[in-house]
C-alpha cells in the first residue's frame, strides 16, 4: 500500500513536494485514529490549530463546539475572501477497516471520510502560505456536520465575512481516484425527520380482542407509508421515504400499548416535499381512524438542499480540468438523495460543492458511513491541489474589493 501511494503520488501531475503528500498522510491517519462527533470536536482542533500556527496563518476560535476560522491575508488583503470549507465531526459507530490507523475511540469513526477533508484544507492551506493567492482565503474546518448542522455555528462565529464564494467538497467510492464530481444545480436533496408516536391499549397476548395493539398499527403504518412514493409522488422527482428506528413492546406474551417509529424524508422538489409531509399526517390520520388508536407525528426540519451556483460551478469545473484534464472531470447525471450542511454557506454566498473519486480501480466501492469505509490517499493531493487551484481561480472570477 506504501509503495503504490509513494509511486502514484510521485507520477501524477497533482503531485505534492517537499515531503508534503506524507505530511497529509499522517494527519489524515491521526484524525482518523482519533475521531470525535458532533460539537465534542476538542482534540481534532487542536490539532488543526497547531498546524495554522506551524504555518503562521492567523484564526478565529471559540472552543469547543466551534468552528476553527483560518484567514490567509494573500496579496491584496482589500479584496472580498474566497472560502474552503472542511468538516471536523465522525460519527458514532465501531469501525472494520483492520487499518492499523483504525478508530482508538471506542464507538467512534471516521465513516464518511471527514478525516480525508481536514487533510486536504491543511494541504491547501501549505500551498497558499508558500505562493500568496490574490486575495483573501477563509479556511473554514467546522464542527458536527453529520448532526447538528455545524455550518450555521460557522456562519454565527463569523466565517462568512466579506466572502465572495465558498467552496467544498467530498470523498466518495463512487467514482475513482483522479476523477472529480461537478455539477451545476441541485446536488444534495432536502432532509426531514419524523417521529411518529402510537398510543394503542395493552392487553394479554391470549385475548387480543381486549386490546389495540400497537405493534399491529405500527406495521400497517410502515408498509402503507411507502405508497406515497410509490403511487403518489412523480417518479421523475426523487423521493425517499425511511423509516429507520422503531420501539415498541416489553414481553412475548403481552401485546403492546405503545409505539414510536422515527424516520426521514428525503425529498428533491419544495412541491413534491409538501405532499410527502401532508401525505403523512393523512396516513397517520386514516391509521388512527381505522384501528381506534391514538397517533401523532412530529417534524423536524433537515439541511436544506445543496444547489451549486451556476458561476461558482463553472470555477470549479475549471480547476478541476486544470488539475486532472477535462476527461477526468464527471457530471452525476441525478443528484445525490444524501442531506450536507454546506446549504446552509449557500443560502448566504455562492459557491459550489463537489465530490472527490477515493477507490483505486480494482476496490470494491464502500458505501460512506459503512463500518468498512476507507480512502486511497492518494485522494489527499488532489484535494489539496484542487482547493490551491479554485481559490485561485475563483479571485480572478468572481472576487471584488470589499466595499
Amino acid at each position: 500500500m506504501n509503495e503504490q501511494r509513494e509511486r502514484v503520488s510521485s507520477t501524477h501531475p497533482y503531485i505534492l513536494q517537499d515531503g508534503l503528500f506524507n505530511r497529509l498522510v499522517s494527519l489524515r491517519r491521526w484524525f482518523h485514529q482519533h475521531p470525535e462527533i458532533a460539537f465534542e470536536e476538542a482534540n481534532t482542533a487542536g490539532r488543526i490549530i497547531a498546524e495554522l500556527d506551524r504555518l503562521g496563518v492567523a484564526y478565529d476560535y471559540a472552543g469547543v463546539g466551534h468552528a476553527v476560522i483560518g484567514r490567509i491575508a494573500g496579496q491584496d488583503a482589500g479584496r472580498m475572501a474566497i472560502g474552503l470549507r472542511a468538516e471536523m465531526d465522525g460519527l458514532p459507530g465501531n469501525e472494520s477497516t483492520g487499518a492499523v490507523y483504525a478508530s482508538v475511540n471506542p464507538g467512534k469513526m471516521h465513516a464518511c471520510g471527514h478525516c480525508a477533508h481536514m487533510a486536504m484544507l491543511i494541504g491547501a492551506a501549505n500551498l497558499l502560505v508558500r505562493d500568496s493567492p490574490p486575495g483573501p482565503v477563509t479556511l473554514i474546518f467546522q464542527p458536527a456536520e453529520e448532526r447538528g448542522g455545524g455550518a450555521r455555528t460557522a456562519i454565527a462565529d463569523g466565517a462568512l465575512g466579506n466572502m465572495a464564494a465558498i467552496f467544498a467538497g467530498h470523498v466518495t467510492h463512487e467514482y475513482v481516484t483522479g476523477q472529480i464530481m461537478v455539477r451545476d444545480g441541485l446536488v444534495t436533496a432536502q432532509s426531514d425527520r419524523f417521529v411518529i408516536r402510537i398510543r394503542g391499549k395493552g392487553g394479554h397476548g391470549a385475548r387480543p380482542h381486549e386490546a389495540i395493539d400497537a405493534i399491529v398499527v405500527s406495521g400497517f403504518l410502515i408498509t402503507a407509508l411507502q405508497t406515497l412514493v410509490s403511487r403518489e409522488t412523480n417518479p421523475f422527482h426523487p423521493v425517499v421515504v425511511t423509516i429507520g428506528k422503531v420501539r415498541a413492546g416489553s414481553a412475548a406474551n403481552v401485546i403492546a400499548e405503545e409505539a414510536e417509529l422515527e424516520g426521514s424524508i428525503r425529498s428533491s422538489k419544495p412541491e413534491v416535499r409538501k405532499h410527502i409531509l401532508h401525505g403523512l399526517e393523512r396516513m397517520i390520520g386514516a391509521a388512527a381512524e381505522l384501528h381506534n388508536a391514538k397517533i401523532e407525528i412530529s417534524f423536524a426540519a433537515g439541511y436544506p438542499p445543496v444547489v451549486n451556483e451556476t458561476a461558482a460551478t463553472g470555477v470549479a469545473r475549471a480547476a478541476a480540468i486544470d488539475l486532472i484534464g477535462d476527461g477526468n472531470v464527471v457530471a452525476a447525471e441525478f443528484p445525490s438523495m444524501g442531506s450536507e450542511d454546506f446549504s446552509f454557506y449557500l443560502e448566504h454566498v455562492r459557491g459550489a460543492f463537489v465530490r472527490f473519486g477515493a477507490r483505486q480501480p480494482d476496490w470494491e466501492p464502500i458505501p460512506l458511513h459503512s463500518p468498512a469505509f476507507d480512502i486511497d490517499e492518494n485522494v489527499l493531493a488532489i484535494g489539496a491541489r484542487f482547493y490551491d487551484r479554485v481559490a485561485r481561480l475563483a479571485h480572478d472570477r468572481l472576487a471584488t474589493h470589499v466595499n
